[in-house]
């Protein structure tokens, strides 16, 4: 049996935010996600925006923001990506399941949102084997899928 990833989301500072900028997902995937360069450069101008890198041991393999409304509060995973080199390895699969954990933790938290470009080789399937749905609604031409919490 593979024995479970050790994943940490990490934040960023100048030491490490390079290795956060050279992850790219598959050719095939970037119509789906933003790049990291773009995310950190909207995170900047955003005061509703988390960020961490995702990190397997000393190695980036991965990117999160999330836009947390505590106010609403509304907490919605904004970009999600794991550099084409990592993925098939459980590492997305256990970094989402920390995030989750994390947005569970945040006040009032009763449910997390995100969205997909319908395309093919969306990521539908796996954000649905952590127990995201389809709620029916679309935003700016994105599916919106949701995960409630008990």
């Amino acid at each position: 049996m593979m024995s479970e990833p050790n994943i940490e989301l990490r934040e960023l500072n100048k030491s490490n935010y390079r290795d956060i900028l050279k992850l790219k997902v598959a050719d095939n995937q970037t119509g789906f996600v933003a790049s990291n360069a773009i995310s950190l450069a909207q995170a900047l101008f955003h005061s509703q925006a988390w960020y961490r890198g995702i990190y397997q041991g000393e190695t980036a393999v991965g990117f999160v923001m999330l836009e947390l409304d505590m106010e609403k509060p509304e907490y919605y995973l904004w970009r999600y990506m794991i550099d084409e080199k990592f993925q098939g390895h459980g590492y997305g699969f256990k970094a989402l399941e920390l995030v989750i954990e994390y947005v569970k933790s945040l006040p009032d938290s009763t449910e997390f949102l995100l969205s997909y470009v319908p395309k093919e080789g969306n990521p539908k399937g796996f954000y649905e084997k952590l127990g995201f749905f389809d709620t029916g609604e679309m935003e700016e031409g994105e599916v919106i899928m949701k995960l409630e919490f008990k």
